[in-house]
């Protein structure tokens, strides 16, 4: 797996997964070039607004020593720790076991052949019957614990009958692979069963969809607990603008009183042409004072951070990291000189005009020693393409063909390609760079696939595989 993932999520979403230790000092920027026909631009999208409404991030402790013959392992011996440090534990293996499922049905569910989606389904459905039974070989008998193990054994429950049952309902048809949505519909009603045996929920909870769904939430959340990082973000810059207005309207009042002064001195006496004069100064102060305004602080902020964040451990309130963000639209000049090179390696039929869109966040992460049993932080920070995806033009053409004299016509959709540079500086060595190709049309995205880098330019280096998202030893990537 490399240092950096990208990948599709969601139908019109990708993610970028990367994990920190200790003392680490990373910036990763990325360049979405996106061509003008588009139609994306500064004027009707603000990078600051995107950010806030479709880029969303979660940072979490990850560790390595999860996978599964270490988590049976590690929950065998919990018996000799402390409550807090078997809640931290569970929680851990809770919350990565969740992610890991969901990653695996979201991937899943993007598989259209029959012949490959079945056996991934009945593969995916034995993964969650294994694993949930080894869960609760481990279920502790001390009421103090108990209480923390039901609530993970609830949820886990229930998330993974959800997921079964959505990957079922969205399956592409086939008589052929019946037997499979029989045993993950079994598995689904098994677990339904066992949680009613459990007394897990009330009548009136599993009766209604929205206390079930929010009692869900609830437990997410407290599997959360100490393995999510708070989150304390702040806007910078907000007095800085504030000074600049004060500069921009000074300004603008100290040439408004000079040329009042200078009216008053040709024009002598109150008369019609002074009130004309007065007004057409004023008029001009009010078209031209938020101009300036907004060129002094494009001027100022050019190359600044927009927000600032602090990652704070949710159990002792530590602070394990923090971050700075970057937003905005640049313009050619002000991509660094490799970024050029590696976007003059496009085919010919490939150069078009574009709008660069530039998100960077830079992370400093504590050099103190994390809890106990965590190693590493993992960060995922979900792009949604939604904002883009509604300037585009659907597909109206047409291509038509001839065939034993019969002509017929096939509609044809309208694709764009956006090209994403992710440049990578871990602390001061030399930066690293990788190049993918984002095909997407109206409704989805089609294809993201990584390009080659010229000669004599850093690659994103690998590394070893974790296997801590994975449930167990199978093919699917972990996260």
């Amino acid at each position: 797996m490399s240092k950096i993932v990208v990948k599709q999520e969601e139908s019109q979403s990708l993610k970028v997964v990367h994990q920190m230790n200790n003392g680490k000092h990373r910036r990763i920027d990325l360049y979405f070039m996106l061509p003008k026909d588009m139609g994306v631009n500064p004027q009707n999208l603000d990078a600051g607004e995107y950010c806030h409404s479709a880029v969303i991030g979660r940072r979490s402790y990850y560790s390595t020593g999860l996978h599964l013959p270490l988590v049976q392992g590690r929950f065998a011996s919990l018996k000799k720790r402390t409550v807090e440090e078997f809640r931290l534990y569970l929680n851990l293996f809770a919350y990565q076991f969740s992610i890991a499922i969901e990653t695996d049905s979201k991937e899943l569910a993007q598989i259209k052949e029959v012949e490959q989606f079945y056996p991934a389904l009945a593969e995916l459905s034995d993964i969650v019957s294994q694993l949930l039974k080894k869960f609760r070989r481990n279920e502790p008998s001390e009421p103090k614990w108990k209480h923390y193990f039901e609530n993970a054994d609830n949820y886990l429950s229930w998330f993974c009958e959800q997921r079964l049952l959505k990957l079922v309902s969205h399956a592409p048809r086939s008589s052929e692979y019946s037997g499979v949505i029989e045993q993950v519909v079994a598995l689904c009603r098994a677990e339904s069963a066992y949680r009613d045996a459990k007394l897990y929920n009330s009548e009136q909870t599993k009766t209604d969809p929205n206390r079930i769904s929010n009692k869900m939430l609830l437990l997410r959340r407290l599997i959360q607990q100490g393995v999510v990082l708070k989150e304390e973000l702040k806007v910078l810059g907000v007095g800085l603008k504030k000074l600049t207005t004060g500069v921009a309207t000074g300004l603008i009042m100290l040439i408004v009183s000079a040329l009042i002064i200078k009216a008053q001195g040709v024009l002598s006496g109150l008369s019609l042409a002074l009130i004309l004069t007065l007004a057409v100064i004023y008029a001009f102060r009010e078209i031209f004072k938020d101009d300036l305004r907004r060129a002094l602080w494009r001027r100022i902020q050019k190359g600044r951070p927009k927000w600032s964040r602090v990652l704070r451990d949710t159990t002792s309130q530590a602070v394990i990291g923090r971050q700075l963000i970057w937003a905005d639209f640049i313009n050619n000049k002000d991509l660094p000189d490799v970024v050029n090179d590696i976007l003059r390696r496009r085919h010919s039929q490939n150069r078009v005009d574009a709008e660069i869109l530039h998100y960077a966040i830079s992370s400093r992460i504590s050099q103190k020693e994390f809890l106990a049993g965590y190693s590493t932080i993992q960060e995922q920070i979900n792009f949604s393409l939604v904002p883009f995806a509604r300037y585009l033009e659907r597909g109206k053409a047409k291509i038509y063909k001839e065939s034993d004299g019969k002509v017929s016509s096939e509609s044809v959709e309208r694709r764009y390609q956006i090209n994403l540079i992710v440049m990578v500086r871990d602390n001061k060595e030399p930066p690293c760079f990788a190049r993918y190709k984002i095909t997407m049309n109206r409704s989805q995205i089609v294809d993201i696939s990584e390009s080659g880098l010229p000669e004599g330019i850093a690659p994103i280096p690998l590394e070893s595989e974790p296997q801590s998202q994975q449930p167990v030893e199978t093919k699917a990537e972990s996260q």
